[in-house]
């Protein structure tokens, strides 16, 4: 354990504080949606605990305000600081889930077409272009519009048929570098199966990019998610969502209630900083050549 806090990569986080600020906000985030249960003071999706008498409650310091809701109420009575740790959970199970699956299905695809090349290569490569050249929410919005049913589940699949390309095209650079390497062709030399040498010997070393990728798309799919259900398309009422809460929130903020938007906004602000500032220190600390 010491050995590890004494590393120098250990060092460098340590003394970077941009890393330090984004790490302990994501950390917070993260608190607050695996422990949403315990920390938050209702269920805001539990009917049998919502009052629609808790209507249009300001913040507890505001005239009007009450103690039970401090960050106010939404109009359906269901308290604000509560639906943002349910709403965090959304964002985060979607984040993850997207991330994971897009970056292994782009892992596999963009190694195959670089190590084989020929018409596999070329036909991967043209399927990316093809998906790239749509817009990711556009692409988004059109295919959530063709599933018959609503739902997390609904939102990922989405999302990860239009964001697997940037991870195939990484990794299809970093095995074109690596895979005339000495070692890779000593393994092939050597009897070594094709499985092998991909994931034994050129993976290892074409991740270090992917892992950058992985860290800013993770801001950029919480975004899109938050996106998608503002314009209705994402998750539905029935589940929380902080692009829900701002849309909702959007039709009072003329009329004064200027809490439904702005506390989920500032979260889903808080937590995409928090993830870009990693990314940032991630970036340089895997860049060998900074």
């Amino acid at each position: 354990m010491t050995k590890w806090l004494k590393s120098r990569r250990m060092q460098s986080f340590l003394g970077d504080p941009s890393a330090l600020v984004g790490s302990a906000l994501l950390l917070g985030f993260l608190f607050g949606a695996i422990f949403a249960p315990l920390v938050a003071p209702m269920d805001p999706y539990d009917l049998t605990k919502v009052d629609l008498a808790n209507f249009l409650i300001p913040p507890a310091w505001m005239e009007g305000g009450v103690s039970d809701f401090p960050l106010g109420t939404d109009d359906q009575g269901r308290g604000i600081w509560s639906t943002i740790l349910y709403g965090l959970r959304t964002s985060l199970i979607v984040g993850v889930s997207v991330v994971a699956i897009s970056s292994v299905i782009g892992i596999v695809l963009g190694m195959l077409g670089a190590y084989y090349g020929g018409l596999l290569d070329a036909f991967i490569m043209r399927a990316a272009d093809t998906v790239f050249a749509f817009s990711t929410t556009l692409l988004a919005v059109l295919l959530l519009g063709m599933f018959e049913t609503r739902g997390i589940f609904t939102v990922i699949v989405a999302i990860c048929i239009a964001d697997w390309v940037k991870y195939a095209r990484t990794i299809r650079g970093s095995v074109l570098e690596t895979k005339d390497n000495a070692y890779v062709l000593a393994a092939s030399a050597s009897g070594a199966k094709d499985a092998r040498i991909l994931f034994r010997h050129i993976l290892p070393n074409a991740l270090p990019p992917i892992f950058v990728v992985m860290a800013v798309d993770m801001a950029v799919v919480i975004m899109l998610e938050a996106t998608l259900s503002f314009l209705g398309v994402g998750v539905p009422l029935t589940e929380p969502s902080l692009g829900m809460m701002i849309s909702i929130g959007k039709n009072y903020v003329y009329a004064g209630m200027w809490w439904m938007v702005v506390f989920p906004g500032a979260t889903l602000i808080a937590m995409v900083v928090g993830i870009n500032l990693f990314a940032d220190w991630l970036r340089e600390e895997l860049n060998p050549k900074l």
